[in-house]
């Protein structure tokens, strides 16, 4: 049996990068995915490589109408959501107030280093610079490469699954050993 067999799925920033990644693996542990994102070609495309567990809704997450529009979409269509994997792009550090795990909801964060994403284009650097950045990163991370969208999908794939039922308020780190050198 598959780990997230039958779930129903919600990805922000499903179109590319970890979103991606994660949107794959949990269509490959069984589950229903719904991938939102901004750009409306790159969600199709997305949406014609996931497959046909795979439903796509353009929006973009700091919109309270698009977010409102996604989960009336997502009730209509499937009638509830399962897991949610907020991952779209960068978010502001905010508190967040522990009030879920007595409605069974469980909340844990997944805390990626050097990644390579589409992403890490987006970040104002020159080629030059953006090289030597990644360069420096890899030089101080013990296994000495950047991580893959895939392997951060995996951990994600872990927390949403019943394996991880036991985990709320973790923080996984997953950066190569880098901040425990």
């Amino acid at each position: 049996m598959s780990k997230l067999n039958d779930k129903v799925a919600v990805i922000t920033g499903g179109s590319s990068g970890i979103g991606l990644a994660t949107a794959e693996r949990f269509i490959a542990d069984g589950a229903q995915v719904v991938v939102t994102g901004r750009d409306r070609k790159a969600l199709d495309a997305a949406v014609a490589e996931l497959g046909e567990r795979a439903t796509g809704i353009r929006g973009d997450v700091a919109n309270l109408d698009d977010l409102d529009r996604l989960f009336a979409q997502v009730r209509e269509q499937f009638g509830r959501v399962d897991v949610l994997f907020a991952n779209a792009g960068i978010a502001p550090f905010v508190p967040f107030e522990a009030e879920l795990s007595p409605r069974g909801i469980r909340g844990n964060v997944v805390s990626p280093g050097l990644i390579e994403t589409p992403l890490v284009g987006k970040l104002g650097l020159s080629p030059d610079e953006l090289d030597a950045f990644a360069e420096q990163v890899v030089q101080r991370t013990p296994l000495g490469r950047p991580g893959r969208a895939e392997e951060i999908a995996a951990t994600v794939a872990f927390l949403a699954s019943d394996d991880a039922s036991y985990f709320t308020g973790a923080d996984l780190v997953a950066d190569g050993g880098m901040i425990q050198v």
